[in-house]
């Protein structure tokens, strides 16, 4: 089997392509393992779109979005002429549509379903919104208030991811607690996706704004009448052969 490591913006993936279609799920356990992952992509045909994905956490659950796996195996597919430099793709989440410029890939985020506008719990004032997958937003005036048990509570009650944003000088930065990592990681596309719409509906940033997560590299948001677009940088790590 020919695998490949991507990295977008923190996240990291191993990716591969096959035309079986089968649960993979003991197989993302054992790979994100030994390659150091947060994900397993496995890409298969499908008779519409360019390919459909098989999307696993690193402890072999599965998730119907992930919006830096996206940007990862939509490079992941030009690289390896399974599309075009515009790559539409079925996942859990529906359709999604990226486009690939040299190592910049732009997806366009499925779109969102507000569950609970505005609850308090815990402290923090909380809006729960499905961008693919659900994720609790709270927007607070200090990071630090990220607090690792307070997500873990939140995550199980909810079974939703949780972030903590901020927005400062109209630059939105971001803490995310992942589902099926059960941790914080170093970014997370539709986490930041949920927090840029929770803080564009307050009115404290632009339609278009440069978002931070853990990791600290810069992505772009946008909304328009068309959609929300999450658009950054992927690095192809390295491919190799396994047994």
């Amino acid at each position: 089997m020919t695998i490949t490591k991507y990295n977008a913006s923190g996240n990291t993936f191993v990716i591969f392509h096959t035309n079986k279609r089968e649960d993979y799920s003991k197989l993302a356990i054992k790979l994100c393992a030994d390659e150091h992952t947060d994900g397993l992509i496995v890409v298969v045909p499908h008779l519409v779109y360019d390919f459909e994905w098989l999307f696993y956490n690193n402890d072999g659950s599965t998730a119907s979005m992930c919006g830096n796996g996206t940007r990862a195996v939509a490079h992941y597919a030009f690289e390896n002429k399974l599309a075009g430099s515009f790559v539409k793709f079925l996942t859990g989440a529906g359709e999604v549509n990226c486009s690939v410029e040299n190592d910049i890939v732009e997806t366009t985020m499925p779109k969102p379903t507000i569950i609970n506008e505005d609850f308090n719990e815990l402290g923090f004032n909380w809006h729960l919104i499905d961008t693919g997958v659900p994720h609790l937003v709270t927007i607070v005036d200090d990071l630090d208030k990220f607090d690792l048990d307070i997500c873990s509570q939140m995550r199980y009650k909810y079974n939703a991811n949780v972030n903590f944003a901020k927005v400062e000088d109209e630059v939105l930065k971001v803490r995310t607690y992942e589902r099926g990592v059960e941790n914080e990681t170093q970014a997370c596309g539709t986490g930041m996706t949920a927090c840029f719409l929770r803080a564009l509906s307050l009115g404290l940033i632009k339609h278009e704004t440069k978002v931070y997560p853990t990791s600290q590299e810069q992505l772009t948001l946008k909304k328009d009448e068309m959609g929300v677009y999450f658009k950054g940088k992927v690095i192809k790590e390295y491919t190799k052969e396994i047994i």
